[in-house]
């Protein structure tokens, strides 16, 4: 796994993407003490264009010319817009072993576009009155760190100044000792909660996986149902999605691209398919397809579980980087709002523009980076350029990890 896995990204989705495998980010903090600001300007409907075959060959060699420079076995991408068309694409291999070509209805581990799972959850049952945003999560779980004063908004927000559980040196020998271990939340908190807090609740702006073992325990105790059964119930179903899964433990349905990471005791590369996802849970345990991933963003980045004055609060964000915000779990960097997600083996980027109506979904099966960057950053950066140049996805490296 390396020190990639403990650093606490802060790059790689704007907010969720960097650090350790599970979107965990945790060594980038901002200071938020000057509240809000408004999201990044977006791009207009005629700004998007039609995707004609000329277009499809740009993005086949922007595709290629990344996947070559960051040498990613496979990838798929979805990129459409109402009236303007789509384009569809797998291009490389899911197995290196057998030369398997990757196909387009593979599913792969999706890492941090679980938080946007998670959150969406709790949000519905803010909804259902069953919890409140400025609540503080010492009403619903006990021994937290400034329980009393940290907030579900700020939690949902990353600016809860908890320490990351993922950035903890025995979490790290643990999970690489025996990557199919399973881990428990109550685990995962008390690597966190054996560290002082970072900061106040409030000040700053931190990735950390931590917030997000929080929110999903408010889910299960609110809800009176497992998070993995509430999300895969209440989220997945009505979503309309049908490869999309809360997975308990390592199971993976076929057909599923294999995945390759350097997140290893050894830093040597390694296939990681079969290794347990427990220790992400509601950060980054979920496995999806591209076709789901697509329907999702849209659902996702318009709210349509919600009720509208609650996903507006969902897109109010906080300035994470120049050029990106941070809302409630959900991101906007240059106008396109989502989510990254990184696994060790995966990676996957899931954002929506709202006046184009454009979704774009990139599934990849590799999380090594490339000369500091993550390769999910590295493709939706070299198609935003193509098709929305003045809207460009381009996630600092040291910004935030979506693992």
């Amino acid at each position: 796994m390396s020190t990639r896995l403990r650093k606490a990204a802060v790059g790689v989705a704007a907010v969720g993407l960097v650090v350790l495998p599970l979107g965990a980010g945790a060594g980038y903090a901002l200071d938020t003490s000057a509240g809000t600001v408004a999201s990044a300007p977006v791009a207009s409907d005629t700004e998007f264009p039609q995707l004609t075959p000329a277009v499809a060959r740009q993005l086949d060699d922007a595709v290629r010319k990344v996947m070559s420079q960051a040498k990613v076995p496979g990838v798929m991408v979805s990129l459409s817009a109402p009236g303007k068309g789509s384009y569809v694409r797998a291009f490389g291999v899911a197995d290196k072993a057998t030369g398997q070509s990757i196909r387009t209805d593979m599913n792969m581990r999706i890492g941090s576009v679980t938080k946007t799972f998670t959150v969406t959850a709790l949000l519905q049952l803010v909804d259902q009155g069953k919890a409140r945003l400025d609540d503080p999560i010492g009403k619903y779980v006990a021994g937290v760190p400034n329980g009393d004063r940290i907030t579900l908004r700020e939690l949902a927000g990353m600016r809860s100044g908890l320490f990351n559980y993922s950035e903890d040196e025995g979490f790290f020998k643990a999970l690489t000792s025996d990557p199919r271990r399973p881990f428990t939340p109550q685990q995962l908190l008390a690597y966190s909660f054996k560290h002082p807090v970072l900061f106040e609740p409030g000040a700053k702006f931190y990735y950390c996986n931590t917030n997000l073992i929080l929110l999903g325990l408010v889910v299960e105790k609110q809800s009176g149902q497992r998070l993995n059964d509430y999300i895969n119930q209440k989220v997945v179903r009505p979503a309309g999605l049908h490869h999309t899964l809360f997975p308990v433990g390592a199971e993976f349905p076929n057909p599923h691209s294999q995945g390759y990471t350097d997140q290893t005791a050894t830093g040597k590369t390694e296939d990681a398919a079969d290794w347990n996802p427990s220790w992400g849970w509601a950060a980054g345990a979920m496995i999806s397809d591209l076709e789901d991933l697509k329907a999702w963003t849209k659902v996702m980045a318009t709210g349509t579980l919600l009720k509208p004055a609650t996903q507006a609060e969902r897109l109010k964000v906080v300035e994470a980087l120049p050029g990106t915000g941070y809302g409630l779990g959900i991101f906007n960097v240059q106008g396109w709002i989502g989510h990254n997600g990184s696994l060790p083996g995966y990676q996957a980027l899931a954002v929506y523009l709202p006046e184009a109506k454009a979704t774009l979904a990139v599934m990849l099966n590799t999380d090594i980076s490339y000369e500091g960057a993550e390769p999910s950053t590295l493709f939706g950066e070299a198609i935003t350029k193509v098709v929305t140049p003045d809207h460009v996805f381009n996630l600092p490296a040291q910004s935030v990890t979506a693992h």
